[in-house]
């Protein structure tokens, strides 16, 4: 493995790395940026969710393009609004003192916002397919002059039909630019373009390996958004050693979360982009010597960050791609000890995972979070091993003194009971938690079904309960609200069971459109 020195990056970008915390380039990294740097080949890259490709094209390019050039010198296509947006951050967390402007672009965005920022000059605008269409038709976008090309996830574009788009664009670059494609698969289409597009190209694969770390147990909690500030506190509360990552989604969040651990009388801290080189240094190295034992982050702002002992990353927001989840668990379960990953999801956030678990090809399996009385027998019995402790190596002879004259004056049990209550009162009052509703029984962590029969169709709220049972192995106490009207019929049950319930359909329609689907918000009964 080569270091990043070795790779030809400027002193600059170095820099930049090691503000970051990148210590050692990946496979994809290693071969892909001497290669791009050397401008003399394109490149096709196999490489798999997870494994860096961002840093691989967004280094050199960031090395080879021009500072503040007022037109757009290089386009990276995205298949999804969130990859355009994730790119785009890194690439900007990357670039360090380097004048240059990088946007994403894609649609559901507003347009006009969009025109505004064109007009001003960008040099890498990261987008996906179609909305680079609207701004090519709206002549907003000219790529006649660009110098690089990069087609990130060809084979998702390929799958979601923007083949046809991709091509479009390929027809309107410039002829001499340099072209860099990545896919994780490299079936015949990719291929064809890669042939009918690209100059003399490196073909770079990287093994695939296992996307997830080993030693990392994943779970999960299902959650309303209200409560997992209180879940969290739970969480590290029961743990002995507690020493993690947690991610959130905003820089907003991040200090929100920070600072109402902070209150809550814990050795937390906040990363993310608005800190300065100077206080980014700071707080890691607290938090690598243990002086904070709970960093709350972005996912840019933790990009890189080395830490060996991790007990735990937790995802208090989901996040948005398969390869965030795996770049954040991957820093558990390393050197040898396992790690835990928890993953926080709100009712509506269950087919979201479900996606995150194919993709990553992991379990990330449910649990239930401790109760109240879980966590403070749990600190009771923490305390009775510390006094223990400090028992067997004889405490000091002014506490002996103190305490022999406590003893003579008082009775001992209610000495000792008096000394834990002052010492301890706040760490063991119940009431300094909230209680925490079970998201699969409340109504907010539920998902009302639509089924395309009624009362004309001979349905019973008994035949529909018993069907689903049949069907699905749903349990009786399970389905709840069952409305029949006269052409078409609701059921409710909780989110796990009601994705069991469609996903039975989905695979079941033949066709046709499924009989039990997912009501319409706001759908009137």
């Amino acid at each position: 493995m080569k270091s990043f020195e070795e790779l030809g990056l400027s002193e600059d970008t170095l820099r930049v790395l090691k503000r970051k915390g990148y210590e050692e380039p990946t496979p994809i990294q290693a071969r892909t940026i001497p290669v791009i740097l050397a401008g003399i080949k394109d490149v096709v890259g196999q490489a798999q969710t997870g494994t860096g490709k961002t840093a691989a094209f967004g280094l050199p390019m960031i090395e080879l393009l021009r500072e503040n050039s007022g037109s757009v010198q290089a386009l990276v296509l995205t298949p999804t609004r969130e990859l355009a947006v994730q790119v785009a951050e890194e690439i900007n967390s990357l670039k360090g003192k380097k004048k240059m402007t990088i946007v994403p672009i894609y649609g559901g965005q507003s347009i006009e916002m969009q025109l505004k920022t064109l007009k001003k000059g960008v040099d890498i605008v990261v987008g996906t397919p179609g909305r680079i269409i609207d701004h090519l038709k709206r002549r907003a976008l000219n790529l006649e002059n660009i110098s690089h090309l990069v087609l990130d996830e060809a084979d998702e574009m390929l799958n979601m039909g923007f083949i046809d788009e991709v091509r479009e664009i390929l027809e309107k670059t410039a002829a001499g630019k340099r072209t860099m494609l990545f896919s994780a698969t490299m079936p015949k289409e990719i291929m064809r373009i890669a042939e009918k597009y690209m100059s003399a190209y490196e073909l770079i694969g990287v093994q695939k390996g296992d996307l997830t770390v080993s030693q990392t147990d994943q779970i999960y909690f299902e959650v309303s958004e209200a409560d997992k500030f209180e879940a969290l506190s739970r969480i590290i509360d029961i743990e002995d050693a507690f020493y993690g990552l947690i991610f959130c989604r905003t820089k907003l969040d991040v200090d929100a979360v920070a600072n109402r651990l902070i209150d809550r009388g814990y050795d937390a801290d906040a990363l993310h982009g608005d800190l300065s080189q100077g206080q980014r240094e700071k707080i890691l190295g607290k938090f690598k010597k243990r002086k904070v034992n709970i960093l709350v982050a972005t996912d840019v702002a933790a990009r890189g960050i080395d830490v060996q002992d991790l007990t735990h990353v937790i995802n208090y927001a989901l996040p948005q791609d398969p390869e965030s989840y795996v770049h954040r668990i991957g820093r558990t379960g390393r050197a040898g000890k396992e790690g835990t990953a928890i993953t926080f999801i709100t009712p509506g956030e269950y087919r979201k995972l479900q996606y995150i678990r194919k993709e990553a090809k992991t379990d990330i399996r449910k649990a239930k979070l401790p109760n109240v009385k879980d966590v403070i027998d749990t600190k009771k019995q923490r305390i009775k091993a510390e006094f223990a402790e400090i028992i067997r190596s004889r405490p000091a002879e002014t506490y002996l003194e103190m305490a022999r004259e406590l003893l003579e004056e008082n009775d001992a049990v209610e000495t000792l009971a008096a000394i834990l209550q002052h010492s301890f009162h706040e760490e063991l009052d119940a009431k300094s938690y909230t209680e925490i509703e079970d998201a699969t029984v409340d109504f907010k962590g539920r998902s009302r079904l639509f089924v395309a029969k009624g009362k004309k169709d001979g349905l019973s709220p008994k035949k529909l309960a018993d069907f689903i049972k049949d069907k699905c192995g749903i349990r009786e106490d399970k389905i709840r609200q069952i409305q029949i009207l006269e052409k078409f019929s609701f059921v409710t049950l909780p989110f796990h069971e009601a994705e069991m319930v469609l996903e039975h359909f989905r695979k079941t329609k033949k066709g046709r459109w499924p009989l039990i689907t997912k009501a319409k918000e706001g759908r009137k009964s």
